[in-house]
């Protein structure tokens, strides 16, 4: 008999809820062959793509690498969960760097061990889910009602809780004084039991969700309604009592996640941006394929609109497509007509040359972005967001980002208020639902410069009252160090 009890905020989790909690623990402990014994003895490697850039070490199981500075390093607990969670892990590294820190990168998915196997398994159920969801209606239905509603209520987070219990065992050996970062609520979680002093938990989504809590841990928060409902632990009961409040001390309104480069830059590359639309420039429009891999009937009918526009010199294409090897076959029959249009960028070096050079040189023509390594895959993306003029996304992670903003259709329920905030601040469309209002937006944004114009202007006036701030006040949280060095000089 389960004799545990389990209170989140200082709500208590019904009974029934905390032994599925723990008996899910038990399945899963008999599913992957846990050894609670099993000892990681872990050291540092430079990471090769995000190293040169922002001083990047990978947490490693080897005893014979680098050893940790407790002084100058941060943890950045992260997992690779579609690519959202490794981008604003980046953004968080950008800022580290930018402050004098050196980020360590903690991938949970990285050792040999049940958290792995566990997140593993998870990752490809969410995965599918995504892609079942853009296939068919009646399972959107459900899709929509799993990542708004059922994820919101606290009975989910206490599920989690218990689960990430077994995920301690590989932070056993690490200096608990280090500042720990965490961009999703199981790393945290684990960080927390663990025993780590100061666990700073970043919030992805602007829709409250108890998946997201890890008690122990401050609670960053990007935008002020994501705060008011995190902080009231609005609509997480099953029914219509009020809950207990989040503390507030647990909770902290940081402003977007944003590296360091993009927010440094902010009104250099939208004077860019209007500089090319006065020009005449090819308008620049980038796509990036998610991690889930899901929407590719969208970015087909997207792609279709824009070549003939390519071919005249009206616009320029970047297509990244992530580590979707199985999406560039899917495309390349698209690009028949156009292949000499077709620039690749399948090696680091070059992608991440062109894209620098991008920022200040002419462009045209197609540039197709495709790298088996997830790093280069998620990171190419931030670059090219400089020199975009339009960016073309689901509003997930990407929402928050100060660029102009298409939004497509978005994959789950929670991604809803994404859209909306963006639309709020003035730099993006409203969620565009189906195919037809997307190609009617890019349409508005291709051939007009009224909302280019408007887009950039707001994301310099919200640059100016700190909305893009997250990721400097993230390191600020877990260190109490202060950065002021955020603005260009004049």
């Amino acid at each position: 008999m389960i004799k545990e009890r389990i209170a989140i905020f200082g709500n208590e989790v019904h009974k029934s809820v905390v032994k599925k909690a723990y008996a899910q623990k038990k399945n899963f402990e008999k599913q992957f062959n846990h050894n609670p014994e099993r000892k990681y003895h872990l050291s540092l490697e430079k990471n090769e793509v995000l190293g040169p850039v922002f001083g990047v070490k990978n947490v490693i199981e080897s005893s014979g690498g680098e050893k940790f500075d407790a002084k100058n390093g941060i943890f950045i607990g992260t997992i690779r969960m579609g690519f959202g969670h490794y981008r604003i892990s980046m953004a968080v590294a950008s800022a580290a760097k930018a402050m004098g820190l050196t980020p360590y990168w903690f991938d949970l998915l990285s050792f040999d061990s049940i958290g792995a196997k566990i997140i593993k398994k998870l990752e490809g159920l969410y995965s599918f889910g995504s892609k079942m969801s853009q296939k068919s209606r009646l399972f959107n239905i459900f899709w929509e009602y799993m990542t708004g509603v059922a994820m919101k209520r606290i009975e989910y987070n206490a599920k989690d809780r218990v689960m990430c219990e077994l995920f301690t065992n590989v932070y056993e050996n690490l200096n608990k004084n280090i500042p720990f970062v965490s961009t999703h609520a199981w790393p945290a979680q684990a960080a927390v039991h663990s025993g780590f002093k100061k666990v700073v938990n970043m919030i992805p989504d602007n829709w409250p969700l108890a998946l997201h809590f890890s008690e122990g841990a401050v609670h960053a928060i990007q935008t002020p309604s994501a705060y008011y409902g995190y902080r009231a632990l609005k609509g997480m009961s099953k029914r219509t009592e009020m809950l207990n409040p989040m503390p507030h001390n647990s909770i902290e309104y940081t402003g977007h996640f944003i590296d360091h480069e993009i927010v440094f830059n902010i009104e250099t590359d939208c004077k860019k941006r209007l500089d090319r639309m006065k020009n005449k420039d090819p308008r620049r429009v980038l796509l990036s394929i998610g991690g889930a891999g899901a929407q590719s009937e969208t970015f087909q009918a997207i792609i279709k609109y824009l070549l003939p526009k390519i071919k005249t010199g009206e616009t320029a294409l970047f297509l990244n497509l992530g580590d979707h090897k199985k999406a560039w076959e899917s495309l390349k029959p698209v690009f028949k007509e156009y292949a000499d249009l077709v620039t690749t960028h399948f090696e680091w070096k070059d992608s991440s040359a062109f894209a620098n050079d991008a920022i200040s040189k002419r462009v045209s023509g197609i540039h197709v972005f495709l790298h088996s390594d997830i790093f280069a895959a998620v990171y190419v993306s931030n670059i090219l967001m400089r020199a975009s003029d339009i960016l073309m996304t689901k509003p997930s992670e990407l929402a928050y980002y100060p660029v102009p903003k298409i939004f497509i259709q978005r994959v789950g329920g929670h991604e809803a208020w994404g859209a909306i905030r963006g639309a709020e601040i003035g730099d993006s469309t409203v969620e565009c639902e189906n195919v037809e209002s997307t190609l009617q937006a890019l349409k508005l944004l291709v051939e007009s410069d009224d909302m280019l114009s408007m887009f950039c202007n707001n994301i310099v006036k919200a640059k100016s009252i700190g909305t893009y701030d997250g990721a400097y006040k993230i390191i600020e949280l877990a260190t109490g160090k202060k950065f002021t060095n955020k603005n260009q000089s004049s």
